[in-house]
């Protein structure tokens, strides 16, 4: 690795690092158990996924605003470091979102169990 590429990685991180520790990765919610669970349980539940998701909302928007933040505030002129922050921020958010996905099947799965077991 050359002398500027060093320089840039080590740039990048010290102006990175404190836009990453602002947005905050949202707590995974417990999911309930269908199978053993109650319906206020079911409900509680419910109400849990919906923060959690909504949660999720607010950490993928702030990481977006940090991302363009630091598109406003870096040189564009090295596309290897570009395309590097880039990548960096398609894994986080598309990481988050594949999160809240997981979550609300989860929860789905076990809404199904739930409907099951009722009837």
């Amino acid at each position: 690795m050359n002398i500027i590429t060093r320089s840039l990685i080590s740039v990048l991180f010290v102006t990175l690092t404190p836009l990453a520790l602002a947005c905050d990765y949202p707590q995974r919610v417990g999911v309930p158990d269908g199978a053993t669970a109650t319906k206020e349980d079911m409900i509680t539940g419910q109400r849990g996924v919906k923060d959690y998701i909504a949660a999720m909302d607010e950490y993928l928007a702030c990481i977006e605003a940090a991302e363009q933040e630091t598109v406003a505030g870096t040189d564009q002129s090295d596309e290897a470091a570009k395309q590097q922050r880039i990548e960096m921020f398609n894994k986080k958010y598309n990481a988050a979102v594949a999160e809240m996905n997981l979550v609300a099947e989860e929860f789905n799965m076990q809404v199904r169990t739930y409907k099951e077991r009722s009837q």
